[in-house]
C-alpha cells in the first residue's frame, strides 16, 4: 500500500498525517509565542511621560447645542458615550438634510439637553421643555443629510420637535431633528481630512487617558465658531480668531491646506476603547 500524503523529515523519513499537524502546530504556537515575547518587550520600552490631567469633560449629544458636563464616559469608536446619550449622535438640519449648526443659527447654543434613560429631554430660554422618546417610532422617516458636504442618515424625530426648534431660533426656514442610529450610513472621515505630516516638533502623537489609547492624525483649525459666546449666542466675529492668527498660524508646507485658519487642538483617532473620568492623569507616549 502506498504511504498517505506527509512531511518529510530530516534523513528522508515520511511523518504520518497525525505527526506533521502536531509538529505545525507546535511551530505555530511557537511563532505566536515570538511574535507575543516581541510585541511585549517592544510595550515595555515605551515609556509613558504624565503631561497633564483630566479636570473636565463633556458630551455633545446634540451638534451645536450645550454640552453636558461629565465625571466620566465611555470612549468608543463612534466618540464618546455616557449612558444613553452618545457625541454628536443628533443633528439639526433644513427639510432637504443640510446640516444647521450655530453658525448659521447661533442660538442653538442656549438649548440645553439632559436624558433620563428613556427621553431625550430639550430646555431653552422662554420655551416649555420637550421631551424626545430615544426609541422613535418605525414609522419615523430615515433622511439622507449632508455634514461638511458628507452624505450621512438620520432618523426624523418628528414634526411637534421641529416645530420647537423652528420656534425657539426664529427661523423663517423650518428646521428638523435627526438621529444617528448605529445600523446607519456613517461619514467618512477619510473623505473630508488627508491625513497630513507635520514637521512642527514636540507634537504629541500618542497618548493615553486611562485604558484608553489614542493616536494623534492632525492639527485642528479653528472656525468661527470659537467666536460664538456659549452663553448668550452672540457672535464676535473677530476674536479669538484674530489675535490666534497673530501666533498660530501653520509655518510648515502644510499651510496650503489650512490657509488662514489658526491652530488649535489636535485630532486624535482611537487606538484602544476604554473609558475616560475626571481627574485621570494623561501621557504621552515615548517610543
Amino acid at each position: 500500500m502506498a504511504a498517505g500524503p506527509g512531511l518529510l523529515a530530516a534523513g528522508g523519513q515520511l511523518l504520518s498525517r497525525h505527526r506533521t499537524a502536531v509538529l505545525c502546530a507546535a511551530a505555530l504556537g511557537v511563532g505566536l509565542a515570538a511574535a507575543w515575547l516581541w510585541k511585549s518587550r517592544r510595550r515595555s520600552r515605551r515609556e509613558r511621560r504624565q503631561v497633564g490631567v483630566v479636570s473636565q469633560l463633556f458630551i455633545y449629544p446634540v451638534k451645536s447645542f450645550r454640552g453636558v458636563a461629565l465625571e466620566e464616559a465611555e470612549c468608543t469608536k463612534l466618540g464618546l458615550k455616557h449612558g444613553e446619550l452618545r457625541d454628536r449622535h443628533w443633528l439639526v438640519t433644513t427639510e432637504n438634510g443640510g446640516m444647521v449648526t450655530a453658525r448659521q443659527e447661533p442660538k442653538l447654543v442656549l438649548i440645553s439637553v439632559s436624558c433620563d434613560g428613556a427621553f431625550l429631554t430639550l430646555k431653552a430660554p422662554e420655551m416649555e421643555e420637550l421631551r424626545i422618546p430615544l426609541k422613535l417610532p418605525r414609522t419615523n422617516p430615515v433622511l439622507n443629510c449632508r455634514v461638511h458636504g458628507h452624505n450621512v442618515q438620520g432618523k426624523d424625530c418628528g414634526d411637534e420637535t421641529a416645530r420647537w426648534i423652528s420656534a425657539f431660533v426664529q427661523s423663517t426656514e423650518p428646521y428638523r431633528l435627526v438621529h444617528f442610529e448605529n445600523h446607519m450610513k456613517l461619514r467618512n472621515s477619510k473623505e473630508e481630512f488627508a491625513l497630513y505630516h507635520r514637521n512642527d516638533q514636540d507634537s504629541w502623537d500618542e497618548v493615553m487617558i486611562g485604558d484608553v489609547e489614542l493616536n494623534r492624525v492632525m492639527a485642528c483649525h479653528r472656525c468661527i465658531f470659537t467666536t460664538l459666546d456659549p452663553d448668550t449666542g452672540i457672535i464676535n466675529i473677530k476674536e479669538p480668531l484674530e489675535t490666534l492668527r497673530t501666533y498660530r498660524l501653520c509655518e510648515t508646507a502644510d499651510k496650503v491646506h489650512y490657509k488662514k485658519s489658526p491652530l488649535f487642538g489636535q485630532y486624535f483617532g482611537i487606538g484602544k476603547t476604554g473609558r475616560i473620568k475626571v481627574g485621570d492623569p494623561v501621557y504621552m507616549i515615548v517610543s
